[in-house]
């Protein structure tokens, strides 16, 4: 484990969460193979509608995908749902929500590719021996928030929350024209540990869900004459 993911790790056991800022994110994932950044940014401007907002919303874009990851490789796993119970998500949980595919060139993409070893490498250490899983259930989320004037966007609209998995990564992919979007963390007990905003590319956001919450407060246009929205991508590891 290199310096950096040994720092990531540390702060993790310690905090339950880890903010890294991009710099350090991109030098990690360029030792992990990332090439074409841009590229991989560009495929957000792709993103259908989310469809399943319970608030009435369409302020958000996403599309979806499933992998397993095990010490042989990253492997995609046919389209499937994605499913919260409501006891995670009382907004958009208990129905299985059919999202547009990541699409197979951004799905094999080195940037994600990279991210996603990283992730396993990180995740399998901070997992104690006794429940570390020889395969991880991976989703990966691309979203869009969306923000135009009078009409505010939501990167979080259940409210502080956990995500009902082992282990997240939120990593910025861009901001235009955004203002707020500050991520804030809490223990089990809702008492704040912890606020930072994303607010350069790859600047991320590591929480271990078992033990906080997290949440993201709405953005909106920062000049109110034009729209705005935040891109990010977020990666969730479960033990299977």
């Amino acid at each position: 484990m290199n310096d950096t993911l040994a720092t990531i790790a540390e702060a993790i056991r310690a905090e339950g969460f880890a903010f890294v800022r991009g710099p350090a994110m991109k030098a990690l994932l360029e030792s992990a193979g990332l090439t074409d950044w841009n590229g991989f940014a560009e495929s957000w401007n792709d993103l259908g509608v989310d469809t399943f907002m319970a608030d009435g919303g369409r302020y958000r874009r996403r599309r979806f995908a499933a992998f397993r990851g095990t010490a042989e490789g990253i492997v995609r796993k046919p389209h499937q749902p994605h499913y919260q119970s409501r006891d995670y998500n009382p907004l958009n949980g208990g129905i299985e929500r059919w999202f547009e595919p990541v699409s197979d060139a951004i799905g094999a993409h080195p940037v994600l590719r990279a991210i996603l070893g990283t992730c396993r490498e990180l995740f399998t250490r901070l997992t104690p021996a006794d429940v570390r899983p020889a395969s991880w259930h991976i989703e990966i989320h691309q979203f869009r928030i969306e923000a135009r004037p009078g009409r505010a966007g939501k990167p979080t609209p259940e409210g502080m929350h956990r995500d009902g998995v082992d282990w997240v990564l939120v990593l910025l992919v861009n901001r235009i024209n955004i203002a707020s979007g500050e991520t804030t963390i809490h223990d089990l007990g809702k008492c704040e540990l912890g606020s930072f905003t994303l607010t350069d590319p790859m600047d991320a956001a590591f929480t271990d869900d078992n033990r906080v919450y997290h949440g993201v407060t709405p953005v909106s246009p920062l000049d109110p004459a034009r729209p705005g929205h935040r891109d990010v991508l977020v990666v969730t590891f479960r033990r299977e």
